[in-house]
C-alpha cells in the first residue's frame, strides 16, 4: 500500500502570459531552469521521499504537450509513476484536485503532497512528511520568511511559534499581517477531501442566495480550503530556512536559475561545468547545456549579462547584451511609459549583430538586431 502520493499543479497556456517571450516557444512548466525543466526539479525532489511511488500532474495543457518529457522522465525516475490529467475546464487550484480524486485516492494513500510548479525551492518534504506525523492534521504547509516590504504579494500567516499550528491565514493581504509566508507546497491528508466537499456545498448555498451563478467545481486552494483548516486548527507549518522563490515572471528565472546552480555547487553535482585545458574559463556554478557551444575566446570578444538569451539566437563579435538585476519580484514591464529596469530577454532565432548594444530590451522571436536598443519592447 502507498503511504503517499503528490500533485503538481501546472495550470495551462493562458496563464504562461507574465512568462513571454520564453512560454511562447516552450510551455512555463518544461521551461528550462539550472539546465532542467522546472518541473523535473519538483520530480527530483519527490523521488526522494519515502514511500512515494505516484506522481500526477494536473493542468489544461493538451496531453501530446507532457507525453514526451514523461516518457524521459519515467527512464529517469524509474521508482515513480508519472502521469498527466488534463483537466476539461479550469476549475481553480483546489478544483481540479477533486475532481481527480479518484485517481489519488487509488491505491489507498494516507497522505498527499500537493505543489504549485511556480516555485524554486530546497523542497524539504521529507522533513515535512516528518512534522505532519507529530500532529496528523488536516494540512501542513511549507512557510519561509520573507522580507516585511514583500509579504503581501503572497500568502501570509499566523503561526503558534511553540506548536506551528496556523492561526490566520489570508491570500494576498491588503495591509501587512506577517513575514512568514506560504511557500506553494503543502502535505494533505486524504481527509482534506470532506473539506472540498463542504467547500462546494457552502459555495453552492453561497451561490443560491446571492443569485449569482459560476462554475460548481472551481475551487480555490488558498480561499476556500486553507482558510475554513485555520478556523477549524486544522492547519500547521513547517517553517524552512533554505531557499525558495517564485517563479511567476521570464525575469525570475535568472535568480532561480542561480539558486539550484548553487545548491548543484554545495552539493559537488557532478552536472555543473569544470575548467579544462583549452575551454572557456568558469567562474562560479555554471552549467553548460550539451547543445550549446561557447568559444574559448567567448570573454574577449562579447558581454551578456543579466539575461536570458533564447533558442538558436546568436549573439555576434563585440556585442553586449545587457539586463539589470532584480532583487524584489517586480511584474510590471511598463512605469509610467518606460520599460521597467529589468532583465533583458530574447526570444527564440534572435540575431545580435556584431558590437550592438542590446539593454534592458524584451525581444520577440525571429528578429535581427543590426542596432543598438535601450529601454524597449521590441515586437
Amino acid at each position: 500500500m502507498a503511504e503517499s502520493k503528490a500533485v503538481i499543479l501546472v495550470g495551462g497556456p493562458s496563464r504562461g502570459t507574465r512568462f513571454r517571450p520564453l512560454s511562447l516557444n516552450c510551455p512555463k512548466p518544461l521551461f528550462p531552469v539550472a539546465g532542467r525543466p522546472i518541473i523535473s526539479h519538483h520530480l527530483d525532489a519527490l523521488s526522494k521521499v519515502n514511500g512515494l511511488k505516484e506522481v500526477l500532474i494536473i493542468g489544461l495543457f493538451e496531453d501530446k504537450v507532457f507525453a514526451p518529457f514523461i516518457d524521459n522522465a519515467l527512464v529517469e525516475y524509474p521508482n515513480l509513476n508519472i502521469r498527466y490529467l488534463h483537466e476539461y475546464q479550469a476549475l481553480g487550484t483546489a478544483g481540479g484536485i477533486y475532481h481527480f480524486r479518484d485517481e489519488i485516492l487509488r491505491g489507498h494513500p494516507k497522505q498527499f503532497f500537493v505543489m504549485h510548479i511556480d516555485i524554486a525551492c530546497s523542497f524539504p518534504l521529507n522533513e515535512m512528511s516528518d512534522a505532519h506525523m507529530k500532529h496528523r492534521s488536516i494540512c501542513t504547509m511549507l512557510g519561509t520568511k520573507v522580507p516585511q516590504s514583500e509579504a503581501t504579494k503572497y500568502g501570509c500567516l499566523v503561526a503558534n511559534p511553540e506548536t506551528n499550528q496556523v492561526l490566520h491565514y489570508v491570500e494576498k493581504p491588503d495591509t501587512f499581517i506577517s513575514d512568514l509566508i506560504s511557500c506553494g507546497v503543502f502535505l494533505f491528508d486524504i481527509s482534506v477531501f470532506a473539506e472540498m466537499r463542504k467547500a462546494l456545498d457552502r459555495k453552492e448555498n453561497q451561490e443560491q442566495t446571492d443569485f449569482v451563478s459560476s462554475s460548481n467545481d472551481e475551487l480555490r486552494l488558498e480561499q476556500d480550503i486553507l482558510r475554513p483548516l485555520t478556523e477549524n486548527n486544522n492547519l500547521y507549518v513547517h517553517i524552512t530556512k533554505q531557499f525558495w522563490r517564485q517563479i511567476k515572471t521570464a525575469g525570475s528565472a535568472i535568480p532561480a536559475n542561480a539558486l539550484y546552480l548553487e545548491a548543484d555547487s554545495r552539493e559537488k553535482s557532478d552536472r555543473l561545468a569544470k575548467n579544462t585545458p583549452g575551454g572557456p574559463e568558469i567562474v562560479g556554478a555554471v552549467y553548460i547545456h550539451p547543445s550549446a557551444h561557447v568559444d574559448p575566446s567567448a570573454k574577449k570578444g562579447s558581454c551578456i549579462l543579466h539575461s536570458i538569451i533564447g533558442w538558436n539566437s546568436r549573439i555576434g563579435g563585440w556585442a553586449r547584451v545587457e539586463g539589470c538585476p532584480v532583487l524584489a519580484e517586480d511584474n510590471s514591464m511598463m512605469k509610467n511609459g518606460v520599460k521597467s529596469q529589468s532583465i533583458t530577454i530574447l526570444g527564440k532565432d534572435v540575431s545580435v549583430m556584431d558590437e550592438t548594444i542590446i539593454r534592458n530590451c524584451i525581444v520577440l522571436p525571429h528578429k535581427e538586431l543590426k542596432a543598438c536598443f535601450h529601454n524597449e519592447i521590441l515586437m
